[in-house]
């Protein structure tokens, strides 16, 4: 048999074009929606950022403002008023322990001399209660209280312990209102009578200057100051000590102040009563 005949039956293979055998194209997909664009990570805040966030910038309310208007005009107020307390209290920030100590024996003095005087009150009280003959009672505290009330006014010499204070003041620089806070000073702890240079110290008295020299209700005195006062002595001198007191005050003049205590100190400068003008008694 020929090489022919060897063949199969089938016949000739069809070869196809190139471009017919070629693989057909995949389908392309179908267009989705485009993805979005990766957020940058948030960075993680602190307490105290998120804080600082939710403070600034302030979101007031008007009632919030008025609230925060009055709560500024308090705080400033309470800050004048602990100013003013400290400014009150500076004079004896800078003092000595001793003298601190003397102000508050001094203190404590006068607070006892009112608990006495109110228990003399009570005391005449229960006696005119209690007394038989309440109308003898009352004309012999009648009188008494005249004889206190004369020594007050002037009208009656008085005498009792108390102090001697000598101003020397050779170069004339102690004014009248230097002398007139002595005066009030010894008033303070419980000066009961004063005379100065001759004159009577009443509750209306007042001084003045007057060419060089210093007056007494219109009398004119001179240098040396004698103050003769009654009263107790362990009160009345250390209230001319205090810091920045008379004593103090005097010194820086270049003048001298001597304090003398004694047992004994008498006062007979009389003053006349005066008729007041205006007014009158309101008893019935």
């Amino acid at each position: 048999m020929s090489d022919q005949d060897e063949r199969p039956e089938h016949g000739p293979r069809m070869e196809l074009p190139p471009e017919v055998a070629a693989p057909l194209p995949e389908a392309a997909p179908e267009p989705g929606p485009a993805p979005e664009p990766e957020q940058p990570a948030q960075p993680r805040l602190t307490g105290r950022q998120r804080l600082a966030e939710g403070l600034w910038p302030p979101r007031l309310t008007r009632a919030q403002l008025i609230v925060a208007l009055l709560l500024f005009g308090l705080g400033f107020g309470l800050a004048v008023q602990v100013a003013s307390n400290s400014d009150g209290d500076s004079a004896l920030r800078g003092a000595r322990q001793e003298d601190l100590v003397r102000i508050l024996d001094e203190l404590d003095d006068r607070t006892q001399r009112l608990e006495d005087e109110k228990q003399g009150l009570e005391k005449q009280r229960q006696e005119l209660q209690s007394s038989s003959d309440q109308a003898a009672e009352a004309r012999r505290q009648t009188a008494e209280k005249e004889r206190q009330l004369g020594i007050l006014a002037g009208t009656v010499a008085a005498t009792g312990p108390g102090i001697t204070m000598t101003v020397e003041d050779p170069k004339g620089a102690v004014e009248s209102d230097m002398l007139l806070d002595a005066i009030q000073e010894l008033r303070a702890a419980g000066a009961e009578a004063i005379e100065v240079n001759g004159v009577r110290v009443v509750a209306n008295t007042y001084l003045s200057d007057a060419g060089g020299t210093v007056a007494v209700d219109g009398n004119k005195i001179n240098a040396p100051y004698r103050f003769q006062v009654i009263g107790k002595p362990q009160d009345l001198e250390p209230a001319l000590n205090i810091p920045g007191g008379v004593v103090q005050s005097v010194e820086k003049e270049q003048a001298t102040v001597s304090v003398e205590r004694s047992d004994k100190i008498v006062v007979n400068a009389l003053r006349q009563a005066k008729q007041p003008d205006y007014a009158r008694s309101s008893s019935r």
